[in-house]
């Protein structure tokens, strides 16, 4: 058995082919299959159904698969921890971001990281909270961005900054009126919200302790995985939606004339980066949070111990 197997496995179990597996690992497919099949008669036992497409592991397979993430994770902590000792800042750093987070921050931080630490390749995925948590427990993702806290044992969590959030509001809106808002000011029949699964929507529920009636017939409905597509709707002369901090940065001055705050103690939502517990390339993480740090705000690195933590 050698890591290289192992390798093949988790590559067969993420694209679900053998074809393309192989073309992942740089070997054919032959190759591949060889392996693959020298190890199941090594330890006796079916690692994935091939009668099935796509092909899927069996279930004593998966209990094969955990196990060879955990193998392959604890090789890299070992290479992670000497190139940590000989104070390398070189290699990939597999990263997750959320989606209501990465268009506004990506852009301020990446820049002075990548000029900082040429040696270092990002590669960043969007995900959704519990897709990043699920792929970092898995090995499959180095690090991650959102919103905390998790109350994660596995997951170790370092705050990066606290982002308020703030009202944009239709032109025609009464709530334009008011110079600071309370949550039970805004409509739940006229808020436009995320789709199910991100964390967003949730603390924008739990804020404005939304509980929409089954009862009531809207003759629309409308919900998106995009911020700014909730805006447009906005700007259409509908409604009004909630915007992270850092969303607001590059609105028109007749934009920023339809944004309204929330009445002290404000609603934030914590931004943190995380890693699972044994992540070993602690002089890397430092300097990408840092990095981060320095791309926002003064007033948001603060934890704004006045202001009113919305959990995701």
């Amino acid at each position: 058995m050698t890591l290289q197997q192992l390798k093949y496995l988790l590559a067969i179990e993420e694209h679900r082919h053998f074809v393309e597996a192989a073309r992942h690992c740089h070997v054919t497919q032959p190759t591949l299959s060889m392996m693959v099949h020298k190890l199941e008669e090594e330890i006796g036992i079916k690692i994935f159904d091939r009668s099935k497409k796509p092909i899927t592991p069996t279930k004593d397979g998966e209990l094969i698969l955990e196990q060879a993430r955990e193998v392959l994770a604890a090789a890299r902590r070992f290479e992670d921890i000497a190139s940590e000792l000989r104070g390398e800042m070189r290699g990939t750093l597999k990263l997750g971001i959320i989606p209501t987070v990465a268009p506004y921050l990506i852009s301020r931080f990446l820049p002075h990281f990548l000029n900082t630490y040429p040696d270092i390749h990002l590669h960043i995925t969007e995900l959704t909270t519990d897709e990043l948590t699920t792929r970092l427990k898995r090995h499959q993702l180095d690090a991650g961005i959102l919103a905390t806290p998790l109350d994660d044992p596995a997951i170790r969590e370092h705050f990066l900054y606290h982002e308020e959030f703030v009202a944009y509001v239709s032109p025609d809106n009464s709530l334009l009126k008011k110079r600071y808002l309370l949550p039970d000011d805004i409509n739940p029949e006229r808020l436009w919200l995320l789709e199910e699964g991100h964390c967003l929507r949730t603390q924008i529920i739990n804020l404005c302790e939304l509980r929409r009636s089954d009862s009531i017939t809207h003759r629309l409905e409308y919900e998106s995985g995009s911020i700014e597509a909730l805006k447009k709707m906005v700007d259409a002369g509908q409604g009004v939606t909630i915007l992270p901090e850092l969303a607001i940065n590059d609105l028109s001055e007749e934009e920023h004339d339809r944004l309204r705050f929330f009445k002290p103690p404000a609603p934030v939502r914590e931004i943190s980066l995380i890693t699972h517990r044994h992540f070993a390339r602690q002089r890397l993480l430092q300097a990408l949070a840092e990095s981060i740090r320095k791309s926002v705000p003064d007033s948001m690195r603060k934890k704004r111990r006045k202001s009113i933590v919305l959990s995701p």
